[in-house]
């Protein structure tokens, strides 16, 4: 399955479109639209939503270049500590123990990262 029909890309976007429209479906595609719509509105950009954007794109940065192309930005775990850090004190915010339970995970996970580089 990972080289269907030669071209694992494409098979992979084809199936993850399929799914997020079934997913989609099922929520409900106006709940969907809604739940985008709010990065729109400044009421939606507290301190801790801001602090969340940056949190998840510095992790996404480590994630997809390591899981897709098997490359690690090693340096990029230095931003994932420091926002790790403040995605624990934006949990608390917002009363979610999964991302402080996660959070604390990726710490661990990132200062070793740097201390095998350095």
């Amino acid at each position: 399955m990972n080289d269907l029909l030669g071209y694992p890309y494409l098979t992979a976007f084809v199936l993850a479109s399929g799914l997020t429209a079934f997913v989609y479906h099922r929520v409900g595609w106006s709940s969907i639209i809604d739940c985008f719509r709010m990065f729109l509105k400044p009421s939606y950009w507290t301190s801790y939503n801001i602090v969340e954007l940056f949190a998840w794109a510095t992790k996404a940065g480590v994630i997809v270049p390591g899981l897709v192309f098997g490359i690690e930005i090693w340096q990029l775990h230095i931003l994932t500590l420091i926002t790790s850090v403040a995605l624990i004190w934006a949990s608390m915010k917002k009363l979610l123990p999964t991302l402080v339970a996660f959070n604390t995970l990726w710490i661990f996970l990132s200062m070793t990262v740097i201390v095998r580089n350095l």
